[in-house]
């Protein structure tokens, strides 16, 4: 089947306004390559990053707090012009930029492991897969077994899926790119389904450069993943239920919430069985629900993604960039980019948009040559890539809840010297080593706890976070309070910058105290809690300190030290 489809596009194709006496001799002569302006990539490819930002942004405010409901209309954030900027700190952009530049320093034929130790050495939050497999490397193991479901229980999240775009955006009309980038970065973190989430976004990118029917893109990254995986099924699926539907996008939100989160079957590896879903193959398929209902409208389009709820700002984010791709930045609407900041650097990257917008074409240039194209330039010194059209060729079919055996990879000393963080195999080691005599319980693997070197000017401090929304990570002690004494328990605590939580005292199970981390309390720095243990003299006390979510938003704890004293009065 693909081998049909993709015999479809060996013809010649002119993108641009070229009139048939304006088109450069050397695209006449070529039957087996399709060609494409460098001006008109550079316009598309910048449009496509601009739609994952507009995406990611407009949709933040949403973010898992619709799940397994649609969201009501009346709740859709307004989109504003400056709101374009708000993408800067999200991991929708800073994970695949740290992809970017590792091409950009080691090479399009960078290996495996060399993508792993950049990826290892990176420093911001993490969530999923992505967060595990970074443990997993900076504890040692070597992609691709960082991403392999004997050390990711995450395997078949939607990691990559959500920073694969990069991968099409520097491949135009160059599918097997994508899934060579997949393999070199999706693995570090994904395998199966979650791979092929990426590889499918990819793919769809790589043919927004030479297509507007949205069904047809869709096809085109049906090709790059294996026919018989069920992300394939996903994607089929919702191509027919919205013929059954072309109008009612709710009828088809209904069939994927019954299939694809209601039926154990089809989330076999998902790392969490109730109403959160982060599993690829959902939200893959909310990203089709907003591009294919959207019906070429660019607001529709991610309202439509956003509303279907689940991970309600990467689906938009990834539905909008393949839409925009397919305009070109010149044709957008001025309230995408009137506001566009340009200078801000992407926070923990290298890359302010211009920056990125160079790389980008940067590394496109290489790929097709690499791919055994061309760059040519006509009579008026305008520069085309001619691109050989070859069919994509998709990986062998893998499922994270039926993997192939580990290829039992370690990171040599060498390699590991080049690594700058160490993790903790257990957060328990992290809190033995920092708060001796606590213990921990529900510490949940988001924005990668554990030990920090450095954070907010003290060293080696805890990272916690919650369990999920309603059960917070607890740090315990048991002591003994003297008699005749003034025991004070001191805590030196901190929070992520901009976002908060909820520091709850219990003692001996009761509550005794509810404070609110966040910077306006701790000064953007940290701040200094003393608890009078007095009252509890002479009694063994159990303390538990909760680090509870205030709204999941970067709900992390940061403790620096937990210190009981007591004082003769």
């Amino acid at each position: 089947m693909k081998h049909f489809f993709c015999a479809a596009f060996v013809i010649i194709l002119v993108v641009g306004s070229l009139q048939a006496s304006e088109t450069p001799r050397f695209i006449a002569q070529e039957a087996q390559y399709r060609v494409l302006p460098v001006a008109e990539y550079r316009d598309k490819m910048k449009a496509g990053w601009i739609g994952q930002i507009a995406g990611v942004a407009w949709g933040a405010p949403t973010e898992f707090r619709w799940n397994t409901r649609i969201i009501p209309e009346a709740d859709v954030p307004v989109w504003l012009p400056e709101m374009i900027n708000d993408s800067f700190d999200q991991d929708d952009m800073y994970v695949e930029l740290t992809f970017l530049r590792t091409l950009e320093e080691h090479g399009l034929d960078v290996c495996i492991r060399q993508a792993g130790i950049d990826f290892a050495n990176s420093e911001y939050p993490l969530w999923h897969a992505n967060v595990v497999a970074r443990n997993n490397l900076r504890s040692g193991i070597a992609p691709p077994d960082s991403g392999h479901p004997y050390f990711n229980q995450c395997a078949d999240d939607i990691d990559y899926q959500i920073q694969a775009d990069f991968s099409g955006l520097i491949s135009p009309g160059m599918p097997n790119m994508v899934i060579e980038l997949g393999n070199t970065f999706g693995r570090l973190m994904n395998y199966g389904d979650g791979l092929y989430g990426g590889l499918f976004v990819g793919g769809m990118y790589t043919e927004a450069f030479f297509e507007t029917d949205i069904r047809k893109i869709i096809e085109a990254g049906l090709a790059c993943i294996p026919p018989d995986s069920q992300y394939a099924e996903m994607v089929r699926d919702v191509l027919q239920w919205y013929e059954e539907n072309p109008d009612d996008w709710i009828a088809t939100w209904h069939k994927i919430e019954e299939k694809y989160q209601r039926n154990p079957d089809y989330r076999r590896h998902s790392c969490s069985p109730g109403e959160f879903n982060i599993d690829a193959k959902i939200n893959g398929a909310y990203i089709l629900v907003g591009l294919l209902y959207g019906k070429g409208d660019l607001d529709q389009t991610i309202i439509i993604s956003m509303r279907c709820g689940q991970d309600s700002d990467c689906n938009p984010s990834n539905a909008a960039g393949v839409l925009f791709t397919t305009l070109g930045f010149s044709q957008l609407p001025a309230r995408f980019t009137e506001k566009l900041d340009y200078t801000t650097r992407f926070i923990y990257t290298e890359y302010n948009v211009a920056e990125l917008v160079d790389v980008s074409e940067m590394l496109a240039r290489q790929i097709v040559l690499r791919e055994g194209g061309r760059i040519e330039t006509d009579e008026s010194g305008a520069e085309y890539f001619v691109i050989p059209v070859r069919a994509p060729i998709p990986p062998p079919l893998a499922q994270s809840w039926n993997p192939s055996p580990i290829t039992g990879s370690l990171f040599t000393e060498e390699e590991m010297a080049q690594i700058r963080f160490r993790s903790f195999r257990t957060i328990e080691a992290a809190v033995a080593a920092i708060l001796p005599g606590w213990t921990i319980k529900d510490c949940g693997p988001d924005m990668d706890p554990g030990k920090r070197n450095e954070f907010r000017g003290r060293q080696n401090v805890l990272m916690t976070h919650p369990l999920n929304r309603e059960v917070p990570c607890t740090l315990a002690r048991r002591v003994d309070i003297p008699e005749g004494k003034k025991t004070v328990l001191t805590m030196v605590v901190s929070n992520h910058p901009g976002h908060d939580w909820e520091l709850v005292i219990r003692i001996n199970g009761e509550v005794r105290g509810v404070v609110v981390i966040d910077d306006a309390f701790t000064n953007r720095g940290w701040a200094e809690i003393m608890f009078d243990l007095t009252s509890f003299a002479g009694r063994n006390i159990l303390i538990e300190l909760e680090n509870r979510a205030n709204g999941w938003s970067f709900e992390a704890g940061y403790w620096a030290s937990l210190t009981i004293e007591s004082t003769t009065d």
